[in-house]
């Protein structure tokens, strides 16, 4: 679908942005969710992002939650670009959309960080490190975020949410989905928390400093909500369990040589930051991540064959879905093993 430049040019005059100039958009790469572009106009640069076209599974792409959380974050300890107006105005571009500041910095995909020196690598992961540890110290009621989610119970409700969407879609699912979902419900840890997590924590969602191992912006935050720190924390480190051959992982490189902290090392820095031990339960943490990552690709899978795919690149992410959810078995299986369930 085609995008009324006019009728956005004349919205963004109204909002004192642009001052009523015709802006030109760019397609922004990478993003399978929610179409997100770059706005210039009167010399000026702004990141537009809005609800896709057509039938939407309920619930997902909910663009005025990304805007309230980064809303409510700009000024703490976790960095995000500022917000410049939300539109819920369906006949202005078709469906709701908001408009953000443009950081000027990276935007890093590659997780073993090519061409970097071992010094930069480890400053990088370390950097991430402390802003994940930054977010789940914020304190959602002081932040006008206390009703952002429901507390408690987050694994058992994010089990239930995720099931539900895989049962309802048209797609063919997988043994070790079938077998996730039936065994990750009767094996949630106990203990509990609640923080504001982000639920898609990971190096290409950050935008860091052009020359330095700072982070400028934390971005994406559709899947935010106020859930357990750890399966936040956990969902960051699958990539020390996905094969980088596979899709977005460091598993069977040789983290040493590239400077990049092994696993448990990068947990320990965490649980010194926050206090948090993660990895009592950590193979039942990663089993969930798996399940709901793989849970997230068929939903991109499903957008495929609806028409309503954000990205060029679908069918080749939902095409991960079965392997992450067999790598979630495994650690399932692992977790039976240790704790003797």
């Amino acid at each position: 679908m085609s995008l009324d430049i006019d009728r956005l040019g004349g919205y963004l005059g109204a909002q004192g942005l642009g001052s009523g100039q015709r802006p030109t958009l760019t397609a922004l790469s990478g993003g399978q969710s929610n179409p997100t572009y770059r706005v210039e106009v009167g010399g000026e640069r702004y990141v537009l992002r809005k609800k896709p076209s057509g039938a939407l599974l309920p619930g997902a792409h909910a663009i005025d939650r990304e805007y309230r959380v980064m809303h409510a974050l700009h000024g703490t300890a976790v960095p995000v670009p500022r917000m410049l107006t939300y539109c819920d105005d369906a006949t202005v571009l078709g469906t709701p959309f908001y408009l953000m500041e443009w950081l000027e910095g990276r935007v890093l995909i590659d997780q073993a960080l090519p061409g970097m020196p071992r010094e930069e690598r480890a400053a990088i992961y370390g950097e991430m490190n402390r802003v994940i540890a930054a977010l789940h110290a914020i304190d959602p009621a002081a932040t006008g975020l206390a009703d952002y989610g429901k507390p408690g119970n987050y694994f058992a409700r994010q089990i239930s949410r995720w099931s539900r969407q895989c049962v309802e879609s048209t797609l063919p699912m997988s043994t070790a989905m079938h077998r996730l979902i039936d065994w990750l419900p009767e094996h949630i840890p106990p203990g509990d928390e609640t923080t504001l997590v982000h639920g898609d924590f990971r190096l290409d969602n950050l935008v860091f400093h052009p020359t330095e191992p700072k982070v400028l912006g934390v971005l994406d935050w559709e899947l935010s909500t106020l859930g357990h720190p750890l399966a936040d924390f956990a969902y960051h480190c699958m990539s020390w369990h996905i094969p980088a051959s596979l899709w977005r992982g460091i598993g069977g490189l040789d983290l040493d040589h590239l400077g990049i902290p092994q696993e448990r090392p990068y947990v320990q820095a965490y649980a010194a930051a926050t206090g948090r031990d993660p990895m009592a339960h950590w193979d039942f943490c990663m089993a969930y991540n798996l399940f709901r990552m793989a849970a997230i690709l068929r939903g991109i899978g499903q957008r495929l064959v609806d028409g309503t795919a954000a990205s060029a690149d679908a069918a080749q992410t939902a095409s991960k879905a079965d392997p992450l959810a067999e790598l979630g078995w495994v650690c399932a299986q692992r977790h039976a093993a240790r704790h003797g369930a």
